[in-house]
């Protein structure tokens, strides 16, 4: 069964910038399109960003779009978060998980990691 591992998190002003990585094991990173989704204490689990498995079509929520970056790097088997510019709002814990080709803005399987945490401060 595939694991993902997320990291990267931390304590940051805003402003600053993160990197989180989303590394895989289990299964070959490539065979998926990959998403971000985050989920702030009290708040649904939403989606910050996805790209697609092979075309590199990448999606963005309207709250990230210009400030965030999706990649991947299928031969170590790893997604990134690069995020810029960051605010208060976006504190949360950041999972990533595989998304439906067709529907990219959700999540595809009911399997999470831990996720890690972001803070922001002001």
């Amino acid at each position: 069964q595939v694991q993902l591992v997320e990291s990267g998190g931390g304590l940051v002003q805003a402003g600053g910038s993160l990197r989180l990585s989303c590394a895989a094991s289990g299964r070959t990173l490539s065979s998926y399109a990959m998403g971000w989704f985050r989920q702030a204490p009290g708040k649904e689990r939403d989606f910050v960003a996805s790209v697609s498995r092979s075309d590199g079509k990448t999606y963005y929520a309207d709250s990230v779009k210009g400030r965030f970056t999706i990649s991947r790097d299928n031969a170590k088997n790893t997604v990134y978060l690069q995020m810029n510019n960051l605010k208060p709002e976006d504190t949360a814990v950041y999972y990533c998980n595989a998304v439906p080709e067709e529907l990219p803005w959700v999540w595809r399987y009911d399997v999470w990691g831990q996720g890690t945490q972001v803070t922001v401060s002001s």
